[in-house]
């Protein structure tokens, strides 16, 4: 049928009386409707009433041809209420433009009505956050900040009350938290994200209903469940979120032939997986993130093979250890090799993700035997300490304390219950190898082997590094000390202190606070070495007191070795901070014991540091306000917050102010919307070291959520706050916001990054740094490069920080631009026009490229997805070296080994073989400096030019042909061993060039052969080498982006679960097999303690040689220890530290060197 080039015949049939031609009009109408919807626009009413009458026949035709009228007219709204009216001829099936946006239309319509009728839960019911702080802040009627502070806010730009109407930045300023109230409930959690719902008669919304099944039952059939979880999660329709998931193990359990654990680990699991990274990454609201946790748990127990390590997951952030160690109890009661790898899969993964209070109360439930007279805490002190003859005092108080504040069963009870029972002797190892894996000294010592035996540092570098600055100026050892601490961090490797006493010798007060406590990021993790690798530096009481600085910075460098796992050492770090009366001993005790006691909420050392701040000495107040913040991290204690934000109002010191604003910021971590009432407080304050507090509360309350009313706040204080340090922080805390987004940040920082405020652009450096750390981000490095050359020196200094944090383990088959940026630092830092702060910068760069030997990237995330709370508080600290150079070593709580270390279910490491299906160049460390560059020169400066040398070889040379004339026809040929005299190198241009002739000549035929099959086997042996695919030996660097491409073709073992990096437990198939283990190279080298190797060994060495009067000489770190525990001048002008020539200041003759 030929179409029709006008609709007015078939509007006039409209009219008519006849019903057979309004409905032929309609069906006409209907199909031509694309082509002719302008005419029939005009004449919509018509339409409207064949609809309206419930006796016409064809009212559903005339809604659909409604609805594609109004659907060309772009009024989506009527077109999908009309779409509805059609009923059944509204047809899914058909794929058009029409139906998709109709489809899409319904369920936003959809999401926006069960939004409305599931408000969200509040933040203060689901999280159950602290009582508010009714005397922290003035407050108004409606429970806010009171009005006059925030008129009266510096943050307010251009001295007027409220932004302007019209600005994006003042959207939704009168909310500050979620608003369940508000229609549509918000996008996941984000206020407003959805429009309105509209008001819908009772048959249109059954109609909805029906088109959203309809959609749901098609997704089902044609397996996209994840459209599906997608609509619930927004929608909050928990019900049909449990209905999908069962709807995917359903349909891939009936695969019959013996598949089913192949079946079990299908969609189902894989559906799972995708759920709980949408409420990990995507659900910005706390207490919907909660819900559907719990939904996930209670779906994974029920199923007959249930996902335990994505139990695991959900446990650890729903704080239910109770869970976690019935969990581990039946899967050790089981027996099987399978159960027990698993087992100790989820300890390892549980140990990755939470606190220290979350695993100790896990340690505590498990079941002990009633032959356990001792706890296990003390029993794995004991084997810790074992070579130092000391034993670790017991934390139980300190952990019944715990548990009794948050309402958690005490442990006494749990275990006295249990020690009833009698437990068979392999269950109760397996119970103890669980314990030692929950408080991380498997893992520590698994990852202090990794490092050890692949430890790639470039000591060139670090020889360059001191070279090019001046040892005499103190920023610049500074600076070295930071470079040797991050390139050797958790290696063990003291070579370049040994190497360099000298060098050593000329750190002085704060410096050789930082040096020392440089040992304690070299030996991080140590834990069994750590008491006697520090012995010689710590304080002591009947030996003659060495520099307070070197005493302070060892308490320092015992909480970095001991950082998050402090149990061993926690009551002899409050035992030095208690007794000393040193304002430096007592700053590195405050920091030692805040690392040590990181997030164990310790009402016993709260107090014990509070005390201390109310003497209100600026030195050590600081570093006690930001221990407070340490032990309390994430609880949100009100009792803690009460107490410091007065005491900031009340002193006088801006050190003090900073240190308890920072202290307040790590209470609230990951608090969300629980921090709001203390952010907004802080924000109203006067003074803008609380304000620069408010902005760092923000950044640890919602750190790595990605949320846009966080992003928002921080963008509007960026661009209003009349102080430069509130504004950096805030362009800077974006990237804690952002860094589980990395490609978001470059282009919201892209503006700020060419500011004419250098503070503005530094934080935007930062916070590229921050978020893309790691990654490698072209868009990051094209943004910082310009940065690089910046005017301002402490810009060029964070350009060239975040740019070594993006570049971490980098090589060039990765980032082609990863050479020239390192040849760009070598040649910053041997620049001698170059500012001390960018020298500086440039220093920590290359320090933090080759971080932990090469083998440690930044994590601010475990390799499980959960956020990485050392890490991020390290960086968060990391980021105060601006004020504080001593806190630059919080970094090294970031470095996170890339490796992958395979373990059987006996906790042996078997030796055998991975597949990484790349290049090896792909993933190869980065070539070492070549250090042969220097001896060029050499050749040409023996090489003596003159005149009178040349004159006298040529007479020689005469006087011999003419001595035999019958042998000048031979010419050339003797020339050779005539001139291979002392003095063959002084020839000029022209007799260079002849005897190039002449090699060339005389060896045509041998020379270019040999190079010939000299170049032919280097590119057999690089095509060798580029072969796709290769084979890597247990304990190995993996690199994140390398983990898709690993497997595991070794017949004997498989792994577990999917490799994620770090601890993997392997299945054994042929477990009756003998088996090869690999020898761990780092428990060797402690062992040869004997023979003062090590730093900790020769330093200990000379202490023992000391104390017994001995009369005979030390080296290299012996004489370090001398070094740095000796005591400076008073007068700082005068000269630093004598440096002992023979290193024999040990001996009776010498002791003066340590008064």
């Amino acid at each position: 049928m030929v179409g029709l080039t006008s609709a007015a015949g078939l509007v006039g049939f409209l009219s008519e009386p006849d019903v057979e031609l309004k409905i032929f009009a309609l069906r006409r109408l209907n199909e031509e409707v694309d082509l002719l919807w302008t005419e029939i626009a005009s004449s919509v009413w018509r339409l409207e009433a064949l609809y309206e009458d419930e006796s016409f026949p064809e009212r559903e035709l005339a809604a659909l041809v409604i609805a594609k009228v109004y659907y060309h007219l772009q009024e989506y709204s009527e077109s999908m209420e009309f779409a509805l009216g059609a009923g059944k001829l509204f047809d899914l099936e058909n794929e058009g433009e029409f139906e998709e946006t109709i489809i899409s239309k319904c369920v936003d319509t959809y999401i926006a009505l069960s939004a409305m009728h599931h408000p969200a839960t509040p933040a203060s019911t689901a999280n159950q956050p602290p009582p508010q702080l009714t005397t922290a802040f003035p407050q108004n009627t409606d429970g806010g900040a009171s009005t006059s502070a925030s008129l009266t806010s510096p943050t307010t730009p251009f001295s007027q009350s409220t932004l302007p109407s019209k600005s994006l930045l003042s959207r939704q300023t009168a909310s500050s938290t979620f608003d369940p109230e508000l229609p549509g409930g918000g996008n996941a959690g984000v206020v407003g994200a959805h429009p309105s719902p509209l008001t819908l008669p009772r048959g249109i919304l059954k109609n909805l209903q029906a088109i959203i099944k309809q959609l749901f039952e098609r997704c089902y059939r044609e397996g996209r469940y994840r459209q599906v979880v997608g609509i619930a999660v927004e929608a909050r329709e928990l019900e049909v979120l449990r209905k999908v998931i069962l709807k995917a193990s359903e349909d891939t359990r009936p695969q019959g032939d013996g598949k089913q654990e192949q079946a079990a680990g299908g969609k189902g699991e894989e559906l799972m997986e995708y759920v709980l990274d949408i409420c990990m990454g995507v659900v910005q609201e706390r207490g919907l993130r909660n819900q559907i946790l719990k939904l996930i748990l209670d779906l994974l127990n029920d199923i007959s093979t249930p996902d335990y390590f994505a139990i695991a997951k959900c446990v650890v952030y729903l704080n239910q250890h109770s869970m976690a160690s019935d969990m581990l109890r039946q899967l050790v009661e089981k027996g099987d090799p399978s159960s027990l790898a698993i087992a100790y899969q989820i300890a390892f993964d549980i140990y990755d993700n939470g606190t220290q209070e979350f695993l100790g109360k896990v340690a505590d439930s498990l079941p002990l035997d009633d032959k356990d007279a001792e706890r296990p805490e003390k029993k794995e002190a004991e084997r810790m300490q074992e070579d130092n003859g000391e034993t670790a005092l017991e934390t139980d108080q300190l952990l019944t304390e715990l548990d009794d504040r948050s309402g958690a069963p005490a442990p006494s009870s749990i275990g006295s219950r249990e020690k009833a029972e009698h437990i068979p002797e392999e269950q109760r190892k397996v119970y103890e190898s669980v314990r030692g894996i929950l408080r991380g000294t498997k893992s520590i010592e698994l990852n202090l082997e990794f490092l050890y035996r692949n430890n790639h540092t470039d000591i060139s570098i670090l020889n360059k590094v001191k070279d090019s600055l001046e040892a005499r100026n103190s920023i610049f050892h500074t600076a070295v000390t930071f470079s040797n601490a991050f390139m050797n961090s958790g290696t063990t490797s003291d070579v370049f202190f040994r190497n360099n006493l000298e060098w050593l010798g000329k750190a002085v007060n704060w410096s050789k606070f930082t040096a020392t406590a440089a040992l304690g990021v070299i030996h991080r993790g140590n834990l069994g070495q750590g008491m006697k690798l520090l012995e010689p530096y710590l304080p002591r009481d009947a030996v003659v007191a060495g520099s307070v600085y070197s005493q302070g910075g060892s308490l320092y460098a015992l909480g970095l070795i001991y950082a998050n796992h402090g149990t061993d050492v926690l009551d002899y770090l409050r035992d030095q901070f208690r007794k000393t009366t040193e304002e430096v001993v007592q700053h590195g005790g405050a920091l030692g014991l805040g690392l040590a006691g990181m997030a164990t909420g310790s009402e016993e050392i709260y107090e014990e540091l509070k005390t201390v701040l109310y003497a209100d000495s600026a030195l050590n107040g600081e570093a006690v306000g930001l221990a407070m913040g340490l032990v309390m991290l994430g609880t949100g204690n009100t009792k803690a917050l009460g107490d410091m934000i007065p005491y900031a109002h009340d002193t006088q010191h801006e050190k003090i102010v900073r240190g308890l604003a920072l202290g307040m910021a790590l209470i609230m971590f990951g608090r969300q919307e629980a921090a709001d009432e203390l952010m907004d407080g802080l924000l109203n304050d006067a003074d803008p070291t609380l304000r620069y507090g408010g902005i760092m509360t923000l950044a640890m309350a919602y750190c790595g959520t990605g949320s846009n009313k966080a992003v928002r706040k921080l963008l509007h204080v960026a661009v209003s706050d009349v102080s430069d340090d509130v504004r950096r922080v805030a362009v800077m805390s974006l990237g804690f916001i952002l860094f589980r987004k990395p490609s978001s940040v470059p282009r919201m920082v892209e503006l700020l990054s060419e500011s004419y405020n250098p503070h503005v652009r530094y934080g935007a450096a930062m916070a590229l740094g921050i978020s893309c750390a790691g990654t490698g981000l072209d868009e990051a490095i094209d943004l910082l490069e310009p940065m690089i050359k910046d005017p301002t020196d402490f810009v060029r200094q964070g350009a060239l920080i975040s740019m070594a944090m993006i570049l971490v383990q980098q090589n060039e088959a990765m980032n082609p631009k990863v050479a020239a940026i390192r040849k760009t630092l070598q040649r910053i830092i041997g620049d001698r026009h170059e500012d001390a702060m960018a020298k500086f910068g440039c220093a920590l760069a290359l320090g933090i490229i080759d971080a932990g030997g090469r083998n440690c990237t930044i994590g601010l995330q475990t390799q499980t997805g959960n956020l990485n709370m050392a890490g991020i508080v390290g960086m968060a600290v990391f980021t105060q070296y601006w004020y504080w150079f001593p806190l630059t070593h919080f970094l090294s709580l970031s470095f996170t080994p890339t490796s992958v270390i395979g373990l059987d279910h006996d906790l042996d490491v078997p030796s055998f073989r991975f597949h990484s299906a790349t290049r090896p160049s792909l993933f190869d460390y980065p070539p070492e400096q070549e250090t042969k560059t220097d001896e060029a020169p050499q050749k040409v400066a023996t090489a003596v030019l003159s005149t009178t040398a040349q004159a006298k070889r040529r007479a020689q040379k005469k006087e011999k042909q003419q001595q035999r004339p019958e042998s000048a026809a031979a010419g050339p040929r003797p020339a050779t061993p005539r001139t291979t005299g002392g003095d063959s190198m002084e020839i000029d241009d022209d007799a260079t060039k002849n005897a190039e002739v002449k090699v060339e000549s005389e060896g045509r035929e041998a020379t270019p052969a040999a190079d010939g099959t000299k170049k032919k086997g280097e590119r057999e042996k690089e095509k060798e080498r580029e072969k796709v695919g290769y084979e890597l030996e247990n304990i190995s660097r993996v690199l994140p982006a390398q983990l898709k491409f690993i497997s595991f073709p070794e017949a004997r073992y498989e792994p577990i679960k999917k490799p994620t990096g770090g601890v993997v437990l392997l299945r054994d198939t042929t477990p009756s097999e003998p088996k090869k283990l690999l020898e761990l190279k780092a428990k060797r080298a402690v062992q040869k303690a004997a023979a003062p190797e090590t730093l900790a060994d020769q330093t200990e060495a000379a202490y023992r040689a000391r104390r017994s009067g001995a009369d005979r000489g030390a080296e290299g770190a012996a004489a370090a220890a001398g070094v740095l525990t000796a005591v400076d001048e008073d007068d700082e002008g005068g000269e630093e530290a004598e440096v002992p020539r023979d290193f024999d200041y040990i001996s009776d003759d010498n002791e003066e060197t340590g008064e």
